[in-house]
């Protein structure tokens, strides 16, 4: 069987050859302004045509991408050491491997367009606007967190960003509500709906399905493969794996996600689709993580070292984004190597600021249950204690 998905996982994420860059300058005259790259085409269902087959990457682009998978990785890593160091407790999911999806997908849609995804969500919180230093807060759980210390890895937020949900699933018919809400304000905004291939079994996402297709609602359902749902490989969980056509009579894209110019190019093809008033679209991403399914998980137990190995040499998303830009001429080695410096020392401010910063304190614990509300009572855990919640 890891033959055979070793396999899969080749055919799926291919390397893929950039072509010559432009030959317009930068202002200092040493770097080009523009490249244009060959993507892999989208596999399509109930589509007449899909989105572009070459991705033009602009030097200012490229620079932005790069330090924002950067931050993405090394936040994650980072999060692993406090982890371990026991300054983050519970739950805890990383997303390293999987950076050009959250990248690409913000990359794709407007900063007013909304977004909300799985309890693997620390990624598209940063991509949102969420600063490092304040998700990394939230993680241990203090009160400079993005939820000021309450909602810790699986709860964060920010505007237009929904969270962070700890049910598998839950969030896909909030995402359709979204998207409801949307249409009813006539905005031209958009939902973004993430979930995982595992959660992609759920009764709830294909209720979902239904009511954004009955409706015509503006909501792209975006299906982030990673091959294992939880410890379990996904032909071994699904009978159908092919998740961008499981909404049946809801059109779909397969879309390489370990390329941020795949996912950025589907994502602006999807948006316009929904925008247009067609209804609702399927994406499925299909990407890798390099970690477990959590902390708990060491990830080695259901797949081979060599297989995780293979994909951080011949598929890794920030190699091949700085391949790219290498044979572009859009930046320089030493140029990136200063933006990996710069993003290190941001990520260990972040880390010294969530290890020392102080823990919320416990009348604050029902604070915040409604936005606009007058203060009052809440019960403990038993009758004879209250807290104060204030809005």
């Amino acid at each position: 069987m890891r033959k055979m998905l070793a396999a899969a996982v080749s055919r799926v994420l291919p390397r893929v050859a950039p072509k010559p860059a432009s030959r317009m300058l930068g202002a200092a005259g040493t770097f080009a302004d523009n490249a244009t790259f060959d993507i892999k085409p989208c596999e399509l269902y109930r589509l007449e045509e899909g989105p572009p087959a070459t991705a033009v990457l602009t030097r200012e682009e490229g620079l932005k991408y790069y330090k924002t998978m950067q931050m993405v990785r090394r936040m994650e890593l980072k999060a692993d050491q406090l982890y371990k160091q026991k300054f983050i407790r519970g739950f805890c999911h990383l997303c390293d491997g999987q950076e050009a999806c959250c990248v690409g997908l913000e990359a794709g849609i407007n900063p007013t367009d909304h977004v909300i995804t799985s309890y693997r969500a620390h990624g598209l919180c940063y991509t949102r606007g969420v600063s490092v230093r304040s998700i990394l807060t939230e993680l241990t759980g203090r009160r400079g967190g993005c939820v000021k210390g309450k909602g810790g890895s699986m709860h964060m937020y920010g505007k237009y960003f929904y969270g962070g949900n700890g049910i598998v699933g839950s969030q896909t018919p909030i995402g359709a509500g979204i998207a409801l809400a949307c249409k009813y304000k006539g905005n031209s905004e958009i939902s973004l709906t993430l979930y995982g291939d595992g959660a992609a079994n759920q009764g709830q996402v294909a209720e979902a399905f239904n009511m954004a297709s009955l409706w015509k609602l503006p909501c792209v359902f975006i299906c982030e493969n990673n091959l294992y749902g939880m410890g379990t490989a996904t032909d071994r969980a699904a009978a159908s794996t092919e998740y961008y056509k499981r909404g049946h009579f809801i059109p779909g894209l397969k879309v390489d996600g370990m390329d941020v110019l795949c996912v950025r190019e589907a994502t602006k093809f999807a948006a316009d689709h929904c925008r247009s008033g067609k209804g609702p679209i399927v994406m499925e991403l299909q990407t890798y993580r390099y970690h477990g399914h959590s902390m708990s998980d060491p990830g080695v137990s259901y797949r081979t070292r060599e297989e995780v190995q293979t994909m951080r040499s011949k598929h890794d998303p920030i190699m091949l984004l700085k391949d790219r830009m290498l044979a572009g001429k859009l930046a320089s080695a030493d140029e990136l190597k200063d933006i990996d410096a710069d993003v290190k020392k941001e990520i260990e401010d972040a880390a010294q600021f969530a290890t020392t910063d102080q823990e919320p304190p416990l009348e604050e614990i029902a604070h915040h249950i409604y936005k606009d509300n007058p203060p009052f009572e809440v019960r403990g855990a038993n009758p004879w204690i209250k807290f104060k919640s204030v809005s």
